[in-house]
């Protein structure tokens, strides 16, 4: 199949008149040409589908709440009206039977090839009690080797674990690493000597930047402010203007570049529904626009999508768009080791994309080329020739 992208950004650059061609759900081509090259017309800017690596729940389903395959794909579908074309289900900290549960689902979701699940996140529960946020107290606990054996398994896709250095033995971060395993850190009060180890025995990452973490200050560096300095660590970051001050995040962005920092949405279930409230470990989190609380007014994850992180960060932080892209796009898909398939609209990389109107909004978004989500009920047809639309 063969399509034409009127503006295309590949991951590096936008270019104009593309025509991609696209065999057995995989990129083969990417050329200069015109539309009466392609039988499919994508009108606006085609950008690499998003990937978000904190993904709780979307389409009113919580991860925690229904580990099921019905619930991946609830999500998956949800986030896919907002460009994400591949995620890290994420788990809050639970119980060993639930976070089991939620592994035997990754692994029925991963040989059912359910569309845009690509692993799993395990958030906590090795977590520090000062950080917790609203993760349950009486579930957070020290490493066994039951949940060692858990996050080492082989048929979860990508997986990442989020843990505090304080609480977790370098030794189990260089060998969870060495199995493969992402290890980002966070929920975490961790002084700037313990981050330093804990990136030294191996720990890529840093889970939703600022939040729940030790922070920068004139005498002690804080998590915060290693993760800042470090060059080679990757920093996910929640541009909903409610978790993060916008100076700061412009200071994340410029410390960190984007080939470094990462689009998060931190979605709870209320992505994708009208859902007002939800129950979670017998809290009641509610939605106020796009903020979500629980009684006592903390911060409850998000309301955010991945395609409204893309329009904050440009509008209002001024950031280049193609530099928001590449957040949202190709640096998480390097930070999860899939460089080659995700992130970029090259030979060789799934044929996962999103068209963006104008204003940055999804107007359709594609996995493996086949087009799972259309703003417009008209557009569910796709698109023929000589019904382009201008960029």
């Amino acid at each position: 199949m063969r399509y034409f992208a009127e503006f295309l950004f590949n991951g590096f650059e936008i270019k104009k008149n593309q025509v991609i061609t696209v065999e057995s759900h995989k990129i083969v081509s990417v050329e200069l040409g015109t539309p009466e090259q392609a039988s499919i017309l994508l009108a606006g800017l085609v950008t690499p589908g998003f990937v978000d690596v904190q993904v709780n729940g979307g389409g009113g389903k919580l991860f925690n709440n229904e580990p099921t395959i019905e619930t991946l794909q609830a999500m998956s579908s949800a986030h896919q009206a907002f460009g994400t074309t591949a995620m890290l289900p994420t788990l809050i900290t639970d119980n060993i039977e639930t976070m089991k549960l939620a592994a035997d689902t990754m692994s029925l979701a991963l040989k059912q090839k359910v569309p845009g699940i690509v692993g799993i996140h395990f958030e906590g529960p090795h977590l520090s009690l000062p950080k917790k946020g609203i993760h349950p107290e009486s579930h957070i606990r020290s490493i066994s080797d039951e949940e060692l054996a858990l996050f080492k398994r082989k048929d979860l896709g990508i997986v990442c674990v989020t843990l505090a250095p304080e609480n977790v033995p370098c030794s189990i971060i260089t060998e969870l690493v060495q199995a493969g395993v992402k290890v980002c850190l966070g929920h975490s009060n961790a002084n700037a000597e313990q981050t330093t180890d804990a990136i030294n025995a191996g720990a890529q990452g840093f889970t939703h930047l600022y939040n729940a973490m030790s922070a920068l200050t004139s005498r002690a560096a804080g998590m915060v402010g290693v993760a800042l300095l470090d060059n080679n660590t990757y920093c996910g970051l929640i541009v909903d203007h409610e978790h993060v001050d916008n100076i700061s995040c412009k200071l994340a962005i410029k410390c960190k570049n984007s080939d470094r920092l990462m689009l998060v949405t931190d979605a709870m279930s209320h992505v994708g529904s009208d859902q007002k409230s939800l129950t979670f470990a017998g809290m009641d989190i509610t939605r106020n626009g796009d903020k979500l609380t629980i009684d006592s007014g903390r911060l409850a994850g998000s309301a955010l999508d991945m395609a409204t992180a893309v329009r904050n960060t440009v509008n209002n932080l001024n950031i280049p768009l193609q530099q928001a892209l590449q957040m949202a796009s190709t640096t998480p898909a390097q930070f999860i080791s899939l460089p080659n398939s995700k992130g970029r609209l090259s030979v060789g990389y799934d044929a996962d994309w999103v068209v963006l109107t104008e204003d940055m909004r999804v107007l359709q978004t594609y996995i493996g080329g086949s087009q799972v989500y259309s703003a417009n009920s008209e557009n569910q047809q796709q698109n023929h020739k000589g019904e382009l639309c201008k960029h």
